[in-house]
C-alpha cells in the first residue's frame, strides 16, 4: 500500500468519519420524529434529505471545479457538523423537514469533493484500486455509525447523539486539514459560480457509467425498502441482518472489484457485476426461508460492490480533468435518481403484499441485465 500517498490515506479516514456522523443519527430519527408527533411523515425525512442532495450536485459539481475539492468537501463537513447541533432544538415536523431538507447539502457536497481529489492524487493505473479503498472506508464509517449511534440513544440521550454526531464530523474536517488542493488556477468563491448553465448540469462524456449506475442501483433502492418486510414474511426476527450479510460481501468486493477494474478493464468487470446483481436481485425476490435470503444478500452484495469502484474510476477516466467534478456530480445524480426510484416503485407495486416480493425483485434484477446488454454494445 506504499502507493498510495498520506493524502490518500487522510482522505479515506475523513470519509469514514463523515459516513459515521450522518449514519449515526439515521436508525434514531424516526423515533425522534414521533417525540413531536411526526410518525404520520415519517418516510419523508429520508426523501427530503435525498432531495436536497440531488438538487446540490450540479453545485457541487461546478464548485469542486472551480472554487476547489477542499473547500466543497469541508463545506458539506460543516454542514453536517452544524445541522447536527440544531436537530434537538427543532421540534415540530415542519422545522424538522427544513433541517432535513439543509443537511442533504452535506451529502451533495462532500463525496464529490473527495472522489474528485481521490482522482487527481491516485495513480491512473491504480484508480479502481483506489476508489474501491476509499468506499470500503466510506461503507465501513456507515454501518460503525449506524452501531454506535444506536448504542449512544440506548445508554444516553438522543440530544448526546446528536452531538456525538456533530463532533464526528468536526474531525471529518480537522483530518482535511494541511492538505494541498489540487485544482489549479481556482477561483476564489462568488456569487457567479452559483450561477449554473445547462452545460453545469450533466457531464456527457460519463453518460455509459451513469446509465448503468441508474440500472444497477434501482435494485439497491427495492431492497433498503422491502428488505425489512421481506425478512419479517420470513420469520426473521433482526430485521437488520439483510443488510450484515449484504455488507460483508460488499466490503470485500470494493477492493477486489477496483483492483480487477484496473487489470482487466472496467467493462469487463462491471459486465460480470451486471450479472452478479440481477441474478442476487432475483434470488431475493424468490427466497422462501432465511438461508436462501441471506444467500442472496451475500450474491447480491458481492455484485453492487464489484460495480461501485468501476464505475467511479471509469467516471474519472472518461471525464476531462477540468470537469472532472462535474462528471462525479453525475454520476451521483445517476445514483440517486437509481435510488430513489426503485425505492419508490418498489413500495408502489408492493403495497403491503408479500405475494409481490418476486415481482419487485424480478423487475430490478431485469434492469440489471439491461445494463449489462447496453454495456456489450457501449463504452468499448
Amino acid at each position: 500500500m506504499k502507493k498510495y500517498s498520506l493524502n490518500f490515506w487522510l482522505l479515506s479516514m475523513s470519509s469514514f468519519l463523515f459516513f459515521g456522523s450522518f449514519n449515526m443519527v439515521l436508525p434514531e430519527l424516526p423515533d425522534f420524529m414521533r417525540t413531536f408527533g411526526g410518525e404520520d411523515y415519517i418516510g419523508l425525512h429520508i426523501t427530503f434529505f435525498t432531495l436536497t442532495a440531488l438538487i446540490s450536485r450540479p453545485f457541487s459539481g461546478k464548485l469542486t471545479d472551480t472554487w476547489g475539492r477542499i473547500p466543497v468537501m469541508v463545506f458539506g463537513c460543516t454542514v453536517t457538523a452544524v445541522v447536527s447541533l440544531f436537530y434537538p432544538f427543532f421540534l415540530n415536523i415542519y422545522a424538522f423537514l427544513f433541517i432535513r431538507f439543509l443537511h442533504g447539502f452535506s451529502t451533495g457536497f462532500k463525496p464529490t469533493g473527495t472522489a474528485a481529489y481521490v482522482a487527481d492524487i491516485v495513480p491512473v493505473n491504480r484508480r479502481g484500486e483506489g476508489m474501491g479503498i476509499l468506499s470500503f472506508f466510506g461503507m465501513t464509517g456507515m454501518g460503525m455509525g449506524n452501531y454506535i449511534g444506536g448504542e449512544i440513544a440506548l445508554h444516553s440521550s438522543i440530544e448526546t447523539l446528536f452531538y456525538s454526531s456533530a463532533a464526528v464530523a468536526i474531525l471529518s474536517v480537522v483530518v482535511l486539514a494541511g492538505m494541498k488542493e489540487t485544482v489549479e488556477n481556482k477561483q476564489k468563491f462568488s456569487r457567479q459560480l452559483l450561477k449554473i448553465k445547462a452545460a453545469d448540469i450533466y457531464e456527457p462524456t460519463v453518460l455509459v457509467p451513469s446509465v448503468v449506475m441508474m440500472l444497477v442501483t434501482f435494485s439497491f433502492g427495492a431492497a433498503l425498502t422491502l428488505a425489512p418486510d421481506l425478512s419479517v414474511s420470513l420469520g426473521i426476527a433482526n430485521k437488520g441482518l439483510f443488510f450484515s450479510y449484504f455488507t460483508v460481501t460488499s466490503l470485500v468486493s470494493r477492493v477486489v472489484g477496483g483492483r480487477l477494474s484496473d487489470e482487466f478493464g472496467r467493462r469487463k468487470v462491471l459486465i460480470a457485476a451486471m450479472l452478479i446483481v440481477g441474478t442476487g436481485s432475483i434470488y431475493i425476490g424468490f427466497s422462501t426461508s432465511a438461508f436462501q435470503l441471506f444467500t442472496g444478500a451475500l450474491i447480491f452484495g458481492a455484485g453492487y460492490g464489484l460495480s461501485s469502484p468501476a464505475l467511479f474510476a471509469w467516471a474519472a477516466d472518461l471525464a476531462p480533468d477540468k470537469f472532472r467534478g462535474r462528471g462525479f456530480s453525475t454520476l451521483f445524480m445517476a445514483l440517486e435518481i437509481g435510488i430513489g426510484m426503485g425505492a419508490m416503485l418498489a413500495g408502489q407495486i408492493y403495497n403491503g403484499n408479500p405475494a409481490n416480493f418476486p415481482i419487485v425483485f424480478t423487475g430490478c434484477g431485469s434492469l440489471a441485465f439491461l445494463a449489462f446488454i447496453y454495456l456489450l454494445f457501449k463504452g468499448k
